[in-house]
């Protein structure tokens, strides 16, 4: 099977926006015919990385633009978030599953991305996250 289907959109930082996201994953596991556990995982990694594009990265700065992209390879879908922020640091973030961070209203995103996504590596210090699942034959 070769694969070289591409797709990217770009949205502004506004929380109303999700629903693109939504609506391209959706389109990506329909096209690959993926198993439902693994659209579960791409939209809960993907929508957090795109959140946190919102609101850490570009500020919820309605101005300011997400670039979300989706590759296919042959062993996996990628998808790629990229913001206008200045980043952030990646490898210094606090551990939400501690007893004092377990009330906190945020900080899961990037453990949920790198406990549901096969792979997360981030670019650009930090502006840049890309989301690899090894679904395809």
């Amino acid at each position: 099977m070769v694969l070289a289907e591409n797709q990217k959109i770009r949205i502004s930082s506004k929380a109303e926006n999700i629903i693109l996201v939504e609506r391209m994953i959706e389109d990506v596991c329909d096209l690959f015919s993926i198993s439902e556990d693994y659209y579960g995982n791409i939209l809960v990694s993907l929508t957090e990385a795109v959140n946190n594009a919102i609101y850490h990265g570009n500020k919820a700065n309605p101005n300011k633009s997400i670039d979300i992209s989706f590759k296919s390879h042959p062993d996996r879908v990628s998808f790629s978030v990229k913001d206008e922020g200045p980043g952030f640091n990646f490898n210094n973030l606090p551990d939400p599953t501690n007893p004092e961070n377990i009330e906190k209203p945020n900080g899961r995103g990037v453990f949920l991305m790198r406990n549901l996504a096969d792979n997360v590596t981030f670019e650009e210090n930090g502006s840049k996250v890309i989301l690899d699942f090894r679904v395809l034959d």
